[in-house]
């Protein structure tokens, strides 16, 4: 069993950044493929970007291209969210989870049903 917790949420400024960390208990994040999802009120929760474990292979969706990076701590048991120039359209809850589903598509992590574990989500607000 894995439990998953994301931190680092706050409000901040249009054009301010952030990093939320994603830590783990029970098992270390790097045997995993982990994402980064997010909710804004009134819409689905949606895919940020991917990290598969290995560490090797990213990704991230249009809207946050250039702004936003997945990375792995050195003791790879935390994932890290950096957020640059943000803007008010990236106000949501932001979700870590991980994945023991090991597929040869990025593309299945794109999607909720490709995790097992999931954060209780922290809240990001940008201001404008």
């Amino acid at each position: 069993q894995v439990q998953v917790v994301e931190s680092g949420g706050g409000l901040v400024q249009a054009g301010g950044s952030l990093r939320l960390p994603c830590a783990a208990s029970g098992r270390t994040l790097g045997t995993y493929n982990n994402g980064w999802f997010r909710q804004a009120p009134g819409k689905e929760r949606e895919v940020v970007g991917v990290v598969h474990w290995s560490g090797g292979i990213r990704y991230y969706t249009d809207s946050v291209k250039g702004r936003f990076t997945i990375s792995r701590g050195n003791a790879k048991n935390t994932v890290y969210l950096q957020m640059k120039s943000l803007k008010p359209e990236d106000t949501a809850v932001y979700y870590c989870a991980a994945s023991g589903k090991f597929h040869s598509s990025i593309g299945f992590y794109k999607g909720i049903s490709g995790y097992d574990y999931w954060g209780q989500g922290t809240q990001v607000t940008v201001s404008s």
